[in-house]
């Protein structure tokens, strides 16, 4: 083999090989594209559950004020505190998620 064919037959191993790397990296890139897409779709459900418990929650607190009578109004006080530490710890912990 003259030097001229085996510099010409290392290039086309390394081109090979450039080819199967970009194809591996396409590859790869075609499934972290999915993997954004599902989060994107987990996070907007997330989001839903969220606005929903946040519905519901202003609905029952509403519900609770309405309930309560003045010898009920600091233990009510209590428990809507409660509520809102629950609902603000949720909110954070989906909140951390989406980071």
């Amino acid at each position: 083999m003259t030097k001229n064919e085996q510099t010409l037959s290392t290039f086309e191993t390394r081109v090979r090989q450039m080819i199967l790397r970009f194809q591996e990296l396409k590859e790869e890139n075609a499934e972290l594209y999915q993997m954004v897409d599902k989060n994107e779709q987990d996070i907007k459900a997330l989001q839903g559950q969220l606005a929903q418990a946040t519905n519901d929650y202003n609905a029952l607190k509403m519900a609770r004020m309405i309930e309560i009578t003045d010898s009920d109004l600091q233990g009510a006080k209590d428990r809507l505190s409660k509520l809102i530490r629950e609902v603000n710890k949720c909110i954070s912990m989906l909140q951390g998620e989406k980071a």
